[in-house]
């Protein structure tokens, strides 16, 4: 999925469903590490691709938050 577009799909979600989101980004991201370490990865690119979704998910977080104290 292109960048933009997921950008536009995470920032039309609400603060828990971002909560949900990173939780199973971070879930992936420890599957990912295991299977590089044990070998059976084969994608490695989805590696960089979770790490930067994660940040992409909490920058949206902090965003929301401080729009949120603003209001």
């Amino acid at each position: 999925m292109k960048s933009s577009q997921r950008l536009s799909d995470l920032s039309a979600m609400s603060p828990d469903q971002l909560g949900d989101e990173l939780l199973n980004l971070k879930k992936e991201q420890f599957n990912l590490r295991f299977q590089r370490a044990t070998g059976q990865l084969e994608n490695v690119a989805r590696v960089r691709e979770v790490r930067r979704d994660i940040a992409r998910v909490r920058t949206l977080q902090r965003q929301k938050t401080l729009q949120a104290a603003q209001a």
